[in-house]
């Protein structure tokens, strides 16, 4: 199997991340369903390159971001957001913390380029399926008020490379990381990362199960809630 390289993202990867995310997400009925019936895929990766180097930048001080290389093409298979605690941004010896998965910073010139740039994308989802976001967020937020939890935001791979081990290599580095610092991993997952999170030791500690075919979806829209705990640091 191939061994495939973790490196930290660059605002540079925003069309391969669009492309790798977006293709990914597209696989989902319930989130293709947010878009109007005439949207294109195509059209969503184009816009959401535009949005990609802001995202990339925006709270660099707790927000992670890594990708999954082809070792061999340099291609961009994957990519994880991870979110770190308020209480765990920084190392003990000042450094920001995790730093080699931390976007390399620009100038506020470039920044605010970016900024426009994702201004002018069209990003307008419906907004008459929050409910269902609603009902979970109250389960994530119960989940995290209870302990410091790295959160593990975003994982995507691009469908043409499920099954290769990409996602569980990025789960994996993270939950290096987690074991480094002893602080636990927490995550809302889909059927479709489930199992690589069960595989690699996560446990299901709640579910929240609903309907969304009012809404033109499948029906059974399932978030899962899931914990790797790790051994605390003294």
């Amino acid at each position: 199997m191939t061994t495939w390289k973790i490196e930290p993202c660059l605002v540079s990867d925003a069309a391969a991340l669009a492309r790798n995310n977006m293709a990914a997400f597209w696989e989902d009925p319930n989130w293709v369903i947010l878009w109007p019936k005439d949207t294109t895929q195509e059209f969503i990766i184009e816009q959401s390159a535009k949005r990609q180097p802001r995202n990339l930048l925006r709270d660099r001080e707790e927000v992670r971001h890594q990708k999954a290389v082809d070792p061999v093409t340099g291609a961009v298979v994957g990519y994880a957001r991870w979110i770190l605690p308020s209480r765990h941004c920084i190392a003990e010896d000042g450094n920001p913390a995790w730093a080699e998965a931390q976007v390399p910073d620009v100038s506020e010139d470039e920044k605010k380029r970016y900024q426009k740039l994702a201004e002018s994308a069209w990003w307008s989802p419906r907004e008459d399926m929050n409910s269902l976001d609603d009902k979970n967020h109250v389960v994530m937020d119960r989940i995290q008020a209870e302990k410091p939890y790295i959160k593990l935001d975003y994982l995507a791979v691009h469908p043409e490379n499920k099954g290769k081990g990409i996602g569980t290599a990025l789960v994996a580095s993270g939950i290096k990381y987690a074991e480094k610092v002893g602080v636990p991993i927490f995550t809302m997952a889909f059927k479709a990362a489930r199992g690589i999170y069960a595989r690699l030791g996560f446990k299901e500690v709640d579910k929240v199960i609903q309907d969304d075919s009012m809404y033109g979806g499948p029906g059974e829209y399932v978030a899962y809630f899931m914990i790797y705990g790790v051994q605390r640091k003294v």
